[in-house]
C-alpha cells in the first residue's frame, strides 16, 4: 500500500516560500535541510491527521550557489530545473506543484507503473543531516526531472528507519483532502490502482492537484492549476 507522504510547495527562493507559508497558512515552517545531491534545500512542518497519519509540508526552492550533484544532463527532482515552472514562481510566488507518496517497498512500485508504460524513474539514494541524524531514503528521479501527468503521479519513496514526522510538532495546519484532476483521468486511476495509492480522489477534468488544510485562518485550498 502507498500512502501520501507529503506535499511539495515550489518556491523562486525559500524566504518566499516562507513568506508564502507565514501570509497564507498563518505559520512559520519548521526547519528542513539541505539536499547536496539536488542543490536544493527546505522547509517542513506536518499536517498529519488521522487519514494522513505521517503526512507533511515541504517548501522548497534551488539553493543559490549550492552545487548540484547530479550527473552532467540530469536534472533536478520535481521539475525545478524547468524553465516554465521557475518563471511561474517567480510571477505568481509560490505554488502547489506535487506530492510524494510513501511505500515500504518502492522497487515493485515502480515496476507496477512500468507494466502500465509509466516511467518513474530511477531510484535513487539520497539523505540529509539533521538534528537528530542522518535522514536517509529512496526516491524515484527521472533523469529529466519530470514529475509526470502535470504533477498529479507522484513521486515514490521509501524511507529508511526514520521517518522525518517522527520529530515534528503538531503545526495548527492539517490536511483534509487531496484531489488529482486530468482529462485523461483513466490512465491516472490506473497508475494509482497500481500503487494501491490511498487517501487521493481522482476526477476527470482539467490538469490539478488540489490540497484542502485546515489552519487558525480557516480552510484553506491549495492548486496547482495544471502547471
Amino acid at each position: 500500500m502507498s500512502q501520501v507522504d507529503h506535499l511539495v510547495i515550489a518556491a523562486s527562493t525559500l524566504a518566499d516560500g516562507v513568506a508564502w507559508c507565514e501570509s497564507t497558512l498563518g505559520i512559520t515552517p519548521g526547519p528542513g535541510g539541505q539536499h547536496p545531491l539536488m542543490g536544493t534545500h527546505n522547509r517542513l512542518f506536518s499536517i498529519a491527521t488521522a487519514q494522513y497519519p505521517t503526512a507533511y509540508l515541504e517548501i522548497i526552492a534551488i539553493q543559490s550557489g549550492a552545487a548540484c550533484a547530479r550527473i552532467q544532463g540530469e536534472n533536478r527532482w520535481f521539475d525545478l530545473d524547468n524553465e516554465a515552472v521557475q518563471l511561474n514562481l517567480k510571477h505568481n510566488g509560490p505554488q502547489l506543484l506535487h506530492f510524494v507518496a510513501s511505500t515500504p517497498h518502492a522497487a515493485p512500485a515502480v515496476a507496477a507503473l512500468a507494466n502500465l508504460d509509466i516511467d518513474r524513474g530511477e531510484l535513487i539514494a539520497a539523505s540529509r543531516m539533521t538534528a537528530h541524524g542522518l535522514l536517509s531514503w529512496q526516491i524515484t528521479v527521472r533523469a529529466d526531472g519530470q514529475r509526470l501527468m502535470n504533477g498529479t503521479l507522484p513521486t515514490l519513496i521509501e524511507w529508511g528507519d526514520v521517518h522525518p514526522t517522527q520529530h515534528m510538532a503538531a503545526s495548527g495546519v492539517t490536511l483534509q483532502s487531496l484531489t488529482a484532476s486530468r482529462p485523461d483521468f483513466d490512465q491516472l486511476r490506473a497508475a494509482y490502482a497500481a500503487l494501491n495509492l490511498q487517501g487521493v480522489v481522482v476526477l476527470q477534468g482539467q490538469a490539478n492537484l488540489s490540497a484542502t488544510l485546515q489552519t487558525s485562518r480557516g480552510l484553506v485550498t491549495l492548486q496547482s492549476c495544471g502547471l
